[in-house]
């Protein structure tokens, strides 16, 4: 069994378990059907990976690394925010006619700022820092910008990251670590996505400024399990699990736009059948 599979079966028996019910509130997501989608959630989950021992990906069932990879450079690399720079669809019931989803997401992430006596966004602060100035306690990205929030056709849910590193005794390279923050996560259809997508982005850091790495911890203000998937979770987490899967980047690259999803890969991984038509509530 790998860390982030145990992880995973911990955190769902504990909502399961211990989370508390949203049924006969008023809320906001509802599905296909029209009807309230109410959820099993737990506040302030916060789960730890070691990204220097393993790659967080579940074997319980096959997460898709290139397709996760491809969204987070969409948001980091690309920058966009529009769904016809991505590969995949998992943004376009959020996208308008023209394939935009507003000033979300990659579009706060290229707005450029004053620093350093130039203009920079927030990705490249982040790399000026970790190359110049890597023991700032201020390298951090945020997007939820309160300003920008109603010409959003979606929340951020994945909002900030927060760098960190250290120099461990003994070592010669430096080690990143990093903090994501999320303020709600439906646990069955983005949980290790968004895991493995920032441990990606993680080592694609760690290694064009030249460091090794460490801890990714993610934070979860709202982590929830609708009503309609928890049989599925229940199924799920009753399956056979794997050996940690072995995580292959690209050496060759030391520029972070010169990345692409084809230069990660997953090797050795073994997992259960995917979880077909699971419904998503909107």
């Amino acid at each position: 069994m790998s860390l982030a599979d145990q992880i995973f079966i911990d955190m769902c028996r504990d909502i399961l378990a211990n989370g508390v019910s949203t049924e006969g509130e008023k809320v906001r997501p509802h599905w296909e059907d029209g009807s309230s989608a109410y959820t099993i959630k737990k506040f302030g989950v916060v789960n730890r990976y070691d990204l220097s021992k393993e790659f967080p990906a579940i074997t319980l069932r096959k997460t898709a690394i290139k397709s996760c990879t491809d969204e987070m450079l969409w948001i980091w690399q690309k920058k966009s925010n529009n769904i016809h720079d991505l590969n995949s669809h998992v943004w376009d019931e959020w996208a308008d006619e023209n394939g935009s989803i507003g000033k979300a997401y990659g579009y706060q992430m290229g707005v450029k700022h004053a620093y350093k006596e130039g203009m920079m966004d927030q990705v490249d602060r982040v790399i000026y820092d970790l190359k110049n100035n890597p023991f700032s306690r201020r390298i951090l990205t945020n997007i939820y910008v309160h300003a920008d929030l109603h010409e959003m056709n979606l929340y951020p849910c994945a909002y900030s990251m927060t760098f960190n590193v250290t120099q461990k005794k003994g070592e010669e390279k430096l080690t990143l670590n990093a903090i994501l923050n999320q303020r709600s996560q439906d646990i069955l259809t983005a949980n290790n996505w968004n895991v493995c997508q920032y441990a990606v982005l993680v080592h694609m850091l760690a290694q064009v400024c030249g460091m090794q790495v460490g801890e990714l911890v993610h934070v979860i203000a709202d982590a929830h399990i609708y009503d309609r998937h928890i049989p599925l979770v229940e199924e799920l987490i009753t399956r056979e699990t794997h050996p940690a899967p072995k995580f292959w980047l690209n050496p060759e690259i030391t520029d972070f736009y010169q990345f692409t999803p084809d230069d990660v890969r997953l090797d050795d991984y073994v997992t259960g059948p995917q979880i077909k038509n699971i419904p998503v509530a909107v």
